[in-house]
């Protein structure tokens, strides 16, 4: 099993294998529009912006399982990122990361990079996992991480 067998769902409804990004640099984040990490979908798109070019992809998931700070339909979501912060990196349609109904990337990513402790779950929105151009899960960041600190480790991989 690698990140190149999951099948997800972009935010307008198609099906998308990961394997589409393969050789990539893959920075995924489970994201909400109403919470106080919001801002980050700048420095995300900054960080996309900056390095697509040389290989980095950023790839958003929404998720309403933290204060249920992601309320909207997926449309709504596109149109707020879109209207906020110019986001133009994929995004999914919404998911959750924890419990019974996980996306199963997010149980892969979270098996692969344990948190603090060696918990596998995800604390908040905005949690991001660094993957390297062959699949492999390398780093997870906390939600406090901003984007832009993860530079150095984002250029090691490019």
């Amino acid at each position: 099993m690698s990140i190149y067998d999951f099948t997800v769902k972009t935010i307008h409804g198609e099906e998308k294998t990961l394997a589409d990004y393969k050789g990539n640099v893959l920075l995924i984040v489970n994201t909400a529009s109403k919470c106080g990490f919001t801002p980050q979908y700048e420095e995300l798109q900054e960080l996309y912006e900056q390095y697509r070019d040389k290989g980095l992809v950023v790839l958003g998931f929404p998720c309403n399982q933290f204060g249920h700070q992601e309320p909207g339909t997926e449309e709504e979501i596109y149109e707020f990122c879109q209207l906020n912060y110019g986001v133009t990196f994929p995004m999914f349609a919404k998911i959750d990361v924890n419990g019974e109904h996980a996306h199963p990337l997010f149980i892969y990513l979270t098996e692969k990079a344990p948190g603090v402790f060696g918990t596998k779950a995800i604390k908040w929105n905005f949690t991001k996992f660094l993957v390297d151009r062959n699949g492999n899960v390398v780093e997870r960041f906390a939600p406090q991480t901003k984007p832009s600190e993860l530079k150095k480790e984002i250029e090691k991989l490019l």
